[in-house]
């Protein structure tokens, strides 16, 4: 369910949080363990991080991230749930 609901958000801006930084930039890819390719990046401390400015591009493992925001006018909540209730349902069956 949640692999195909970010595959929807690529190319969209997203701000990922992991469990000691926030990262922003333009998800490229996604794959079924969550990790996370990410285009344009840019983090929230640069002086905590001063390498990461000369860096473009990262991939993020999908075990450190906490959360991924999304802009809200990208997420379609009532094709989620839909698709939330259908998952529940062929796994009551």
């Amino acid at each position: 369910l949640f692999y195909s609901f970010f595959k929807s958000l690529v190319g969209k801006d997203v701000v990922v949080e992991l469990k000691n930084d926030l990262i922003c930039g333009t998800l490229h890819s996604v794959d079924q363990y969550l990790n996370i390719k990410l285009t344009d990046i840019s983090v929230t401390d640069p002086e905590k991080y001063p390498h990461m400015l000369s860096v473009k591009n990262c991939f993020i493992r999908g075990s450190v991230v906490r959360y991924v925001q999304l802009p809200a006018d990208e997420v379609d909540t009532q094709l989620l749930q839909d698709a939330a209730r259908k998952e529940a349902m062929q796994q009551k069956q």
